[in-house]
């Protein structure tokens, strides 16, 4: 027989295991899986495989799992191995996902992505990816054939950008059918609808380029229309500057200055008027471990969007609990705690100590360091 000390804690300690509601999405808890890319669809049509279904089964504790990204269409694909939400059997394949979540007792919503210019022909047969403007993002795409540095994008046209929205509504219905609780759109990072919204890679002389909320705003309306009720959530990164260091232009795109800043306040406020569910925030690290946290940043975009807002970011057990205590989130998301440690929740409940996942596997395809990180106690003996 095993032996379990009851760990008791203080009252602050345990706000991420109270229920809460996002929208129409009801939780148990406010410990999220956050969408994280792991490059498993290893086949000619990107369809989700059994693994993908072992892998979010073994996670059904959370309180919601934002699965990986997935492709809204062909022309969205931008990173190797990363299932899709576009073709018949992708979807059907999601709704072997779904099912296995579900009959575990967790909820699961489908994360839509594209990235545009941050893309290369490798991915797309040839053809140049396209964007806001054709101006070059800069940055590193991972092709079948290797990294590939990203080239100057083709402009999107009207039609494009129509299209594109047109392919986010497809994706979101899909989802649906295929049996998802939801959808978050992926506006964060350095991907499409993130180059429309950064000034310096949207250089349009349209309503695109006057209003670089717009086509965020126009995806949420047609999103939107395919759930009843505030199913929808929305990924934001305002403070995305990764890359500390100029390009070979003279300056990285993604600076979060005070334009930028001020924007996206703006952006925050509009969204709130919107039938969203939730917003998605990756904001600052909250620090190293002893330090006090400063949730600014997450409080200023709360208020500004008036419904609940989930934290993402570096947090731990503990700083995710103080930013629910302290008002600035509703919940919180773990990305590479929920890695290694599928049972993260009753970790988190009982104070247990957390694996680290290996970094080695985290892109490499296969079951290890996928689907074989045990929950806790690990290598107990029983007599």
């Amino acid at each position: 027989m095993i032996a379990y000390q009851q760990v008791t804690h203080p009252a602050g300690h345990r706000a991420l295991l109270r229920p809460v509601c996002l929208g129409d999405l009801r939780l148990p808890s406010r410990v999220v899986m956050a969408p994280t890319t792991r490059a498993r669809a290893d086949n000619e049509g990107l369809v989700p495989t059994e693994l993908h279904a072992a892998y979010y089964a073994q996670r059904a504790s959370a309180g919601l799992i934002v699965a990986e990204g997935a492709w809204v269409s062909e022309r969205a694909i931008g990173f190797t191995n990363v299932p899709g939400l576009y073709s018949d059997r992708q979807e059907a394949a999601w709704s072997e996902v779904t099912g296995l979540v579900h009959a575990l007792g967790g909820r699961i919503v489908a994360q839509l992505w594209h990235c545009g210019a941050n893309s290369h022909p490798d991915h797309l047969g040839g053809a140049l990816p396209s964007g806001p403007s054709a101006v070059n993002p800069q940055e590193i795409s991972r092709t079948p054939s290797g990294p590939r540095e990203t080239l100057t994008p083709r402009e999107m046209t009207t039609a494009d950008i129509d299209a594109a929205i047109a392919d986010y509504a497809d994706a979101a219905a899909r989802a649906r059918r295929a049996g998802f609780d939801g959808v978050e759109i992926a506006a964060n990072g350095t991907y499409l609808i993130a180059q429309f919204l950064n000034r310096r890679l949207n250089r349009r002389g349209d309503g695109y380029g006057a209003h670089r909320g717009r086509l965020l705003l126009e995806i949420v309306g047609a999103v939107a229309s395919v759930w009843h009720g505030r199913r929808v959530g929305v990924r934001l990164s305002p403070y995305w500057t990764d890359r500390d260091v100029g390009s070979r232009t003279g300056g990285y795109p993604y600076t979060a200055d005070a334009q930028t800043l001020a924007d996206f306040d703006g952006l925050v406020a509009a969204l709130g008027e919107c039938p969203v569910a939730y917003l998605h925030l990756r904001g600052r690290a909250p620090g190293a471990a002893g330090d006090v946290p400063d949730f600014g940043e997450f409080a200023r975009y709360r208020a500004l969007f008036g419904g609940p807002l989930i934290a993402n970011h570096g947090f731990g057990r503990e700083t995710g609990n103080a930013i629910i205590e302290a008002g600035a989130a509703d919940a919180v998301s773990y990305s590479r705690l929920f890695i290694a440690n599928p049972d993260l929740v009753s970790r988190f409940a009982l104070g247990h100590e957390l694996a680290v996942s290996d970094r080695g596997t985290h892109y490499t395809g296969g079951a290890r360091g996928y689907v074989d990180y045990p929950i806790w106690p690990a290598g107990i003996s029983h007599p």
